[in-house]
Order: structure tokens, then sequence, then C-alpha cells
């Protein structure tokens, strides 16, 4: 069963980085498309970012220039470096994998628990 555990998140000022983790099991991680999404209190689950199998990164506009994904195969794990963080920035981050890839605002594939981000002073 593929398995995806997120980590790295916590509380961190306006300004301060993170760098999440997503540790996938169970499956040939190589031939998986992933992203990350996150989801704040009250709003619908958004896209952040995507790295394809063979590693072309993509970002939402929100984020673009702020945050950064990566993969390392031989891990089984995918990246999300995050800087200058803002408040709007406060969610719950997921981690997706899916074999196929359409479009990347698509809810589809697997997922993780998610790990909290709390930007606050």
């Amino acid at each position: 069963q593929v398995q995806l555990v997120e980590s790295g998140g916590g509380l961190v000022q306006p300004g301060g980085s993170l760098r999440l983790s997503c540790v996938v099991s169970g499956t040939i991680f190589s031939s998986y498309h992933m992203g990350w999404f996150r989801q704040a209190p009250g709003k619908q689950r958004e896209w952040v970012a995507g790295i394809t199998a063979g590693g072309f990164a993509n970002y939402a506009d929100s984020v673009k220039g702020r945050f950064t994904i990566s993969r390392d195969n031989a891990k089984n794990t995918v990246y999300l470096e995050i800087n200058s963080l803002k408040p709007e920035d406060a969610a719950v981050y997921y981690c997706n994998a899916r074999r196929v890839y359409s479009r990347w605002s698509d809810i589809s594939g697997y997922w993780g628990q998610g790990t909290q981000v709390t930007v606050s002073s």
C-alpha cells in the first residue's frame, strides 16, 4: 500500500523558513509525480508546487520565488523548502503522489496526513 508521511512543519515567525519532507513507501517512488498542497481552515485544498518523475518543477503564483520543491529518488523523499514565510502561508501542508500527470490542481492520487505550518509573531 502506498504511504506518504510528511514532516518538518512547525511554528515560524513571518520571514522565516522551513523545510518540509515527505517520505514515500509501498511503490516505485521514481515513477511518480510528486506535489505539495496546502489547506487553511475554511478553505479548499490548493496546489502549491509539483515536480514530475523527470524532475521538472512548477509552482503556484502565490509561492513562486519563495518555495522550492525537490526530490531525492534514492531516499524516496520529496522536499519543500519554504522561505520568506507570510501569514497567509499558514496551513496544513499535504504531500501528493500520482502515477499519471494531467493537471496539478486536480485532486487525485495518494495523500499523506499533512504537517502543520503556523506563521505567527
